[in-house]
Order: structure tokens, then C-alpha cells, then sequence
């Protein structure tokens, strides 16, 4: 009866930390928290503390979720798709005095306005049916226009997060919309610049047209520009790059980018700055035309939500993504935050909806008390998964932290 009732009262004392990032195609990051804090709940009962903090590494709620965070607010504009279309994406607005300090580590501003955008809202992979993803006809202008409007409602800086793209253009259509042109060799100026018209793109004429506030990228991928870790290679068929385009695509980014660098008296060295290969090279490209820095994403998103405070407060972490696989590797965030569970010696449980063999390897040879689950059940169609994401994921916690338990009590 003792041992029953110490452990009734573990369970109500328990305080759990639910912070996952999207589900791509499934669910939102605050929909994934819900849903994995629905499942704890059920096997805890009421008595259990649950701390929900939706992550974002750059891509899908960066600009709601930072935002919301810090007591901002959002406008939204129509600017340009991923495929050109008119459409109507947020830019979140926030004071830079209201910023934990820790912000300061990174060189953001502490005072003035700061200007938040996601790319995954203006130029993300989820806006284009996947029957028409490729990025050849994608293009980033949409984000250009949006720091061209934060920049004449004077802000004074930026904050880009780059997750979730559906591009791969060097960030040329963001310039375009900045004020550069792309020429064909009878000096014709190209319109709407996409991957598709690289091959006509013989000389870059006009200049940055507007005074540009620094820029601030999100980002903890760590790719050049090119190469087999680079943009093609690594997130273009994701995008839609068919295998046989590959060598052709980067042959002529690297034309491209090699015209760029030129054009603003900067050499190739650039294409192999850490991150020039994420999100399709919009950071490389916004980097040679606007000297726009680098930040690591999850160190900011972290500093940002004070998920070091919820770290240590909590007695179970739980955390994921839609797939973890070796990208995750590359410090995206939940495997960032397993990281910081760990340093804090805290219990952490990650899902998703399918898990790939680098990452248990990974969390064995590093982590001493986490582990990593798939939510999909076995022989599920990936459609069928996709729409029943929140339902396998509340199943899935559920089931694993009652196993935990029943472990644990042995």
C-alpha cells in the first residue's frame, strides 16, 4: 500500500516540460503540444504540472509564437508567394527592450523596434501542393518585399527565421525585390527571377534601393552553399529536385552566386560560410547583398522563451518533430533541447512521426536519459498518418510514459 501511494503521489507532484516543434504536413508546433500534453495528462490524471513551450527552429510559427512571446504584434501584407501568387503574410512587430537579456549574447538590439519574419509564411514549402513543389519555380521575393516594408515602417532591425522553405534561389528573388536586376546577355531584364531563368542571367545591374536595417538570421544549419552538404544537395529533393537535376542545379547556383560575390566586390570564400546552405541560400545571398549575420537559431529561441528556466523546473521533458533524422543532428531543436535536459540531468522523451537510425545511435553514445519513439503506427499509410498526427502522438506519449513508469517502479 506504501509503495502504491509514493507513487500516486510522484505522479501529482510530476511536472512535465511539452516543447515540440511542427509536424510538417500534420501539425502545428502548439498543435503537437497539445497533443502530447493531452496524452501525459491522461495516464498523470490532474494532479500533474504540464509547462507547454510550441518550438520553432525558424520555419512554420516563428513569427506567432516569438511574437505572441513577447507581447507584440502582428500586421499582415500582401506580398509575393513561393510561386509568385499574391498572398497575405504576418510580420510581427516587437519592442527590443521587452527581450530577456540573454538576447544580448547574440547582438541583438536592446532597444528600438525589431521586425520578425518567417520565411515558412511567405515562401514555405507548405504553401505549394506537392504535386507542384520544385524549387525551379520558386522564388523568395515575397521575403524581400517584407523587409522592404519593416525597413520604410523604420525598424530598426530584423529578426528572419529561414526553416520551411520551399526555394532554393540564393535569396536572388528577395534581392530583386530589393532593387537588383538579373539581365540575359542583349542586356534584357528578366522579371520575376526563378531558378527556372538561371540560364539566361548574364550580368546583375541596379543596387540595395532602399536603407536597410541590420538582419538578423535564425539559423543553426550549418551548410555551405554547395557541394554534397550543400543547398541542393541536401534539402532539394525535399523541395522536389529530382536526383538527375542535381549536378545541373548546382553548377549553375555556383555561376550564380560566383556573379553575385562579384558584384559586391566579395569573394567565393562567402559560399562557405556556415548556413550559406540553409533554406535554399537566402542567408548567403541576403549576407553578400545587405550584410546580414547569422544568429544560432535555437540559442535565441531558447534565450527568447526561457527554456532553460523550464529545463530546470521540470522533472520529464518532452519534445519532437515530424522526422528525426540525421539533419536533426545538426542542432535543429529538439534534439538542442535533449541536449539541455541532459545538462540538467532531466529525464527527455522524444517523437515523431518517424525516426531514423543515426539519432538512437546519437542519443546513446551522448545522452544518458533520453530516448526517441515513432508515433506512427506500423503498416499506417503516410497520408493516413499525416492526418491522424495528433491522435498517434497522444496515443504514443501516453503509452511510452506509462511503460516509463512501470519500469521505473520495478
Amino acid at each position: 500500500m506504501l509503495d502504491v501511494m509514493s507513487s500516486m503521489l510522484i505522479l501529482q507532484l510530476m511536472h512535465i516540460l511539452v516543447a515540440f516543434d511542427k509536424f510538417k504536413d500534420s501539425m502545428t508546433a502548439v498543435e503537437a503540444c497539445d497533443a502530447a500534453a493531452a496524452g501525459a495528462s491522461r495516464f498523470y490524471g490532474p494532479g500533474v504540472q504540464i509547462t507547454q513551450s510550441p518550438l520553432t527552429d525558424g520555419g512554420e510559427g516563428f513569427c506567432t509564437i516569438l511574437t505572441a512571446t513577447a507581447g507584440g504584434f502582428i500586421e499582415h501584407h500582401k506580398v509575393s508567394g513561393p510561386r509568385g501568387e499574391e498572398i497575405e503574410a504576418p510580420l510581427g512587430w516587437v519592442e527590443a527592450a521587452k527581450l530577456p537579456k540573454g538576447l544580448k549574447n547574440l547582438s541583438l538590439p536592446d532597444r528600438g523596434r525589431l521586425a520578425v519574419i518567417e520565411m515558412a509564411a511567405v515562401a514555405g514549402l507548405e504553401q505549394v501542393p506537392q504535386d507542384a513543389r520544385h524549387p525551379k519555380h520558386c522564388t523568395t521575393r515575397g521575403v524581400g518585399e517584407l523587409i522592404r516594408i519593416a525597413s520604410a515602417s523604420d525598424a530598426d532591425a530584423i529578426l528572419l527565421g529561414i526553416g520551411g522553405s520551399a526555394t532554393s534561389d540564393l535569396g536572388l528573388g528577395a534581392l530583386e525585390a530589393l532593387g537588383l536586376q538579373f539581365q540575359t546577355s542583349r542586356h534584357k531584364t528578366i522579371q520575376g527571377i526563378m531558378p527556372q531563368d538561371w540560364s539566361k542571367v548574364a550580368n546583375i545591374i541596379g543596387e540595395i534601393e532602399i536603407q536597410i536595417p541590420p538582419i538578423f538570421i535564425a539559423c543553426d544549419v550549418n551548410n555551405p552553399l554547395l557541394g554534397s552538404r550543400g543547398a541542393a544537395a541536401v534539402y532539394g529533393p525535399q523541395k522536389g529536385l529530382l536526383p538527375e537535376e542535381l549536378e545541373a542545379f548546382d553548377t549553375e547556383a555556383k555561376r550564380l552566386a560566383e556573379l553575385l560575390t562579384a558584384y559586391f566586390d566579395q569573394g567565393p570564400e562567402q559560399m562557405e560560410v556556415p548556413g550559406s546552405g540553409a533554406a535554399g541560400g537566402i542567408g548567403f545571398g541576403l549576407k553578400v547583398a545587405c550584410g546580414a549575420e547569422f544568429v544560432p537559431g535555437f540559442e535565441l529561441v531558447s534565450h527568447w522563451l526561457d527554456i532553460g528556466t523550464k529545463v530546470s523546473k521540470a522533472d520529464l521533458v518532452l519534445s519532437g518533430e515530424g522526422k528525426l533524422d540525421a539533419s536533426s543532428l545538426n542542432g535543429k531543436g529538439p534534439l538542442a533541447l535533449a541536449a539541455a535536459a541532459h545538462a540538467a540531468n532531466k529525464r527527455c522523451l522524444l517523437f515523431a512521426g518517424r525516426v531514423d537510425t543515426p539519432v538512437p545511435a546519437y542519443l546513446t553514445e551522448h545522452f544518458d536519459r533520453c530516448d526517441a519513439f515513432g508515433i506512427t503506427p506500423e503498416g499506417m499509410p503516410l497520408e493516413q498518418a499525416l492526418k491522424e498526427g495528433a491522435q498517434n502522438l497522444s496515443i504514443k506519449v501516453q503509452s511510452t510514459v506509462k511503460r516509463l513508469h512501470s519500469r521505473d517502479d520495478r
